[in-house]
């Protein structure tokens, strides 16, 4: 997948915030922090995370996706579909 500069800026900025607050967070826990203050933080990069993830996604689907949606062959459409099946079921694990 090919990301275009804006997309890709976008997705640096964010990995880099989400290892800063991941940092923070070691430090914290390091440091014995008020718990819901450490929990705050590891919700903070687990946004940012999912906004990486979420744009990762979305771009695929803008790049690659006419191209395996719109193909003559089923089985490129349904291994296209279940990629994205897998990608979404491990961003919902709990």
């Amino acid at each position: 997948m090919k990301q275009d500069e804006q997309s890709n800026k976008e997705l640096l900025l964010n990995l880099k915030k989400a290892t800063g607050t991941i940092a923070k967070v070691q430090k914290m826990v390091e440091e014995g922090e008020y718990c819901v203050d450490i929990a705050t933080q590891v919700n903070a990069a687990i946004g940012l995370l999912k906004s990486v993830n979420n744009k990762l996604l979305e771009n695929h689907l803008r790049c690659c996706g006419p191209k395996f949606l719109n193909s003559k062959n089923p089985a490129d459409v349904d291994a296209f579909i279940k990629e994205l099946v897998r990608a979404r079921e491990v961003t919902n694990r709990k």
